[in-house]
């Protein structure tokens, strides 16, 4: 293995450029050299494939920083279409050209579907990143337990989890955690902290919404921001019994807060919000906000009459506020757990590849023994019958409906992940850069413009390269 690729698909995540130093450091030691492909799937669909070198005579580029958020390679929701077999072999051709014996590919389940044609051509490994968590099973046989059901449209279907294990064992799960995951959870747990002060202060209802679509684990672990009520998207939303807690816990305190997953489903498995949806560029719905309808019946089922009463002497519309804590979820600088373990896997993904591995993914895993390991899984494992993927759910055993709290083996599960999650050079960096001096004289620099000055581009041929 003497040089391999490396590109970044998908949504960002704070963790990404950690990733990609971990890869390139431990392709240093092993005088590997790297590529970075800029813009992820869509280069290498590009005759010209940009591109930069990342390590130059084995030396780590300076733009390549761990503790950027983002990624200076770029990304993007392109993805290698498996049916296209002229745009597989154009892609895998092009590659040779530049001399690559192997792929790396930092993403989730999109990207790992993306990197299987292209395994079927040259090594291709997954480095895993999403903030939702969601890429990985409770338990190996996980992917086995779901079926094919038919919709409402004629010859349209959708895909629905049984039951399966009652109880899980943190030591069976296969990728424990997600980089970028700890670093979203650290965002919205600080935000929802703060939102609580404007709840209580004015005597208010606040629901705070987190992302997650399919997967309830930023809700999960917003948890360490103490809402009083966490709502997950695996649960279908009881609303009487949501309505009387929130009622009991406002007569109590004078206020709510309420976390809600922007996925969480009503009884009949609707998604709340999903009223006026369109969708985002790789085709997933976007719902107008799971917050905002569960406002709405708020508002319609309690009335004005139960603010009045109390002598709130306004409407249930001014009582009730959202809040989205949004894309900040996605970015900034990684936090010590993310940073770390972030450039672990990348490391690992390089070992797996000179070891001769295919299409498969480097995993973090746990136990109560050893604590964090590396380890990988052939990415076959991850797919059902029907060579799906599915988003990781938060088990039911993480999770108390009755009384709309993780439960005690969801404070297990966050336990390992948050406990020293955070390093004294992250309080260090708030403290001298958060307030420098300098931000207010000398304007951002961008990593763009020096990735820029180090661009290459493959010369296409002729006869070959016609995308």
């Amino acid at each position: 293995m003497r040089r391999i690729a490396i590109l970044t698909a998908g949504g960002d995540t704070p963790a990404l450029n950690a990733t990609i130093y971990g890869a390139v450091a431990r392709a240093n030691a092993l005088r590997v050299e790297v590529i970075g492909i800029i813009r992820g799937f869509y280069g290498v669909l590009s005759n010209h494939v940009p591109h930069v070198f990342l390590n130059p005579l084995f030396s780590t580029i300076p733009e390549l920083d761990p503790c950027l958020g983002g990624t200076i390679l770029g990304a993007s929701r392109a993805y290698v279409d498996p049916d296209d077999r002229e745009s597989v072999e154009q892609v895998a051709h092009r590659l040779e050209r530049l001399g690559v014996d192997g792929l790396i590919c930092i993403g989730g389940d999109g990207t790992i579907n993306g990197m299987q044609p292209l395994s079927e051509k040259f090594p291709c490994i997954l480095a895993p990143k999403t903030i939702d968590n969601d890429l990985g099973l409770n338990y190996l046989d996980e992917p086995n337990e779901w079926v094919q059901k038919p919709a409402d449209e004629p010859g349209q279907h959708y895909y629905e989890k049984l039951p399966g294990h009652p109880n899980l064992d943190l030591d069976e799960m296969i990728n424990y955690v997600t980089p970028g995951y700890a670093t979203a959870v650290y965002v919205a747990a600080s935000g929802i902290e703060r939102i609580r002060t404007t709840a209580e202060g004015h005597r208010r209802i606040a629901i705070v919404e987190v992302m997650g679509r399919d997967s309830g684990f930023i809700a999960l672990g917003a948890s360490y921001g103490q809402p009083d009520i966490v709502l997950l998207p695996e649960v279908p939303l009881d609303y009487h019994r949501l309505e009387q807690r929130v009622r009991e816990l406002y007569d109590l305190q004078k206020h709510v807060v309420i976390v809600i997953g922007e996925g969480v489903r009503d009884e009949e498995g609707h998604r709340l919000g999903a009223k006026r949806k369109t969708y985002d560029p790789a085709g997933n719905i976007q719902f107008s906000g799971a917050a905002e309808h569960l406002k709405e019946m708020l508002d319609e089922s309690m009335g004005d009459e139960f603010f009045i009463a109390r002598k709130r002497h306004e409407t249930a519309a001014s009582a009730i506020f959202t809040r989205k804590i949004g894309h900040t979820q996605r970015g900034g600088r990684p936090i010590l757990f993310d940073r770390f373990y972030g450039s672990q896997l990348g490391g690992k993904a390089v070992d797996l590849l000179v070891e001769g591995r295919n299409n498969c993914m480097a995993t973090l895993q746990w136990s109560s023994e050893n604590g964090f390991s590396l380890d990988s899984i052939d990415a076959n494992k991850l797919r059902d019958k029907w060579q799906l993927i599915h988003a990781r759910q938060v088990h039911p055993s993480f999770y108390d409906p009755s009384r709309f709290q993780l439960s005690i083996l969801g404070k297990q599960y966050l336990l390992p992940i948050f406990t020293n999650a955070i390093g004294t050079d992250d309080v260090e960096n708030i403290r001298a850069e958060l307030f420098n001096p300098g931000k207010l004289s000398m304007r951002y620099q961008s990593v763009n413009v020096d990735i820029q000055k180090r661009l290459k581009y493959l010369q296409p041929r002729e006869d070959q390269d016609v995308l």
